[in-house]
């Protein structure tokens, strides 16, 4: 874990909304105890925040208005209206990551729109938690989208200074440049992949008590042979890529006749550990 001062007046937040697509929602790390549901980074980071502030006599609720495959004007569109409704005083507004995906893309109009949602948040008195892009030029048949992740990353960070917003930089985060921190559809973080990714938004945060250092690598995994690892390329197109594309030629959508999982602030029940889930 880097060294770092504690800030000298760490922010309390009693109201966390979070906004967004499947990245959010939680996909695919899977919920122990209700099929088709997601924990993800979202949910542990409420549950360590509701830990704190139950610790210090403080309120603390959650609700989370995200659905995968959503555009972000979709997202800006449903999402933030409604999220601005609750009265947060913390928002997490990730967005942008399936226009990227989209065969033709304007980062600058993606960018452009994130801003001005951005702005509408600021301009409640509400804290903003962005996110970057993550590095996938390790990552075999989706490392071509490497430069679009490099001007979405760039373009976000400028947003943040303009809006002061919290960043989370997943770019550099060397320990998501391994397989096992993503799932079997190599787009969505594993178990493991979002614990990581919430250690390092409650480390933005100012989170005043230890977390998971979520720099520290995996120990080494036996590589693949060559066949080994074609033969998994193979399965990955016929077992997800084929069925997205299929998806964007029909002008469907994962998330189509999907609602929020927890469309109102309630209060998160904790578990014996606050990164356990919400």
């Amino acid at each position: 874990m880097p060294v770092r001062p504690e800030p000298a007046h760490p922010r309390r937040w009693q109201r966390f909304v979070a906004i967004g697509d499947s990245f959010t929602e939680g996909m695919v790390d899977a919920h122990p105890d209700r099929p088709d549901e997601y924990v993800g980074w979202a949910d542990r980071v409420a549950a360590a925040l509701a830990a704190r502030n139950e610790a210090e006599g403080r309120p603390f609720g959650y609700a989370n208005l995200a659905v995968r495959g959503r555009l972000i004007d979709a997202i800006i569109e449903e999402q933030l209206h409604a999220a601005l409704a609750l009265t947060p005083d913390l928002v997490s507004f990730s967005a942008g990551g399936n226009d990227v995906l989209r065969p033709r893309v304007s980062i600058e109009s993606v960018i452009a729109r994130l801003e001005g949602g951005v702005e509408r948040i600021r301009e409640t008195g509400a804290d903003v938690l962005l996110f970057t892009g993550p590095n996938v030029a390790w990552a075999s048949l989706v490392s071509r989208m490497q430069p679009r992740m490099v001007e979405y990353t760039a373009e976000l960070w400028g947003v943040a200074q303009r809006t002061g917003s919290f960043v989370v930089d997943l770019y550099t985060m060397q320990s998501l440049r391994d397989p096992r921190m993503w799932g079997d559809d190599r787009i969505h973080f594993s178990s493991e992949g979002h614990a990581r990714v919430a250690a390092q938004a409650l480390w933005t945060l100012g989170m005043p008590f230890e977390v998971r250092d979520w720099l520290e690598p995996l120990d080494p995994a036996p590589s693949l042979g060559r066949f080994e690892s074609l033969a998994a390329d193979r399965e990955w197109v016929a077992a997800y890529l084929r069925p997205w594309v299929r998806r964007r030629l029909r002008g469907e959508s994962s998330g189509d006749h999907r609602v929020p999982k927890r469309p109102d602030v309630l209060p998160v029940i904790l578990t014996h550990e606050a990164d356990d889930g919400a």
